[in-house]
C-alpha cells in the first residue's frame, strides 16, 4: 500500500512539516490542498460523485477533483496530476483563489485545509477512474446552487465553501 503524505502549513501557507495523510486528518492539522473546477464552453461545471469507498464524504458530489500536493510538488503540478489520475483530463489550470476551512466528519476525521482553487476549461468528457470517482455530470452553477439548497447533504463541505468563494 502506498502511503500518502500531506504538507503541514501555518495560516500563511508556510511549510511547517510533512505528515502521513490519515494521521493529519485524525489530528485535524492544517495542510495544503487544492480543488479543481473544470468548465466547458457552455459554462457548465464538471462535477464528480466521490467513490463509495472513500474514507470520508463517500458518494457525495463535489468539484471536478481535489487532493493534496506531495512534498516538493507545486500546486499546479499536483492539480494536473490528480485531474488526469481521477478524470483522465488534461487542460491549462489557473489558480483563482485560496481559503482555509475546517470540517469534522462523523468518522472522527477532520479536514483542515489551506485549499487552493484552480480553474480550467475543456469540452472533453472524462474517462473516470472508478477507484476515485463513482460518477460525473456537467451542471450550470445556478443548477448546482439550487440543488445545494434543496439537497445540502448530497455535497461535500469544501465544495459548498469553494463555490461561494469563487462564484
Amino acid at each position: 500500500m502506498i502511503i500518502d503524505y500531506v504538507i503541514l502549513v501555518d495560516e500563511q501557507d508556510n511549510d511547517i512539516g510533512v505528515m502521513e495523510k490519515l494521521q493529519a486528518h485524525q489530528q485535524g492539522l492544517l495542510h495544503r490542498a487544492f480543488s479543481v473546477f473544470i468548465f466547458n464552453d457552455k459554462e457548465e461545471l464538471l462535477v464528480q460523485q466521490r467513490a463509495l469507498s472513500k474514507y470520508h464524504s463517500a458518494g457525495l458530489w463535489t468539484n471536478t477533483c481535489c487532493s493534496h500536493p506531495r512534498p516538493n510538488e507545486t500546486i499546479k503540478d499536483a492539480a494536473n496530476r490528480r485531474l488526469f489520475e481521477e478524470m483522465g483530463i488534461s487542460c491549462d489550470l489557473k489558480i483563482k483563489t485560496n481559503f482555509i476551512y475546517k470540517t469534522p466528519f462523523e468518522n472522527g476525521l477532520t479536514e483542515h485545509e489551506y485549499d487552493y482553487v484552480l480553474v480550467g476549461n475543456t469540452n472533453q468528457n472524462p474517462q473516470i477512474n472508478k477507484e476515485e470517482v463513482e460518477n460525473f455530470k456537467w451542471m450550470s452553477i445556478l443548477d448546482i446552487k439550487n440543488d445545494i439548497i434543496s439537497n445540502p447533504h448530497h455535497y461535500t463541505s469544501w465544495f459548498k465553501i469553494a463555490l461561494e468563494k469563487v462564484f
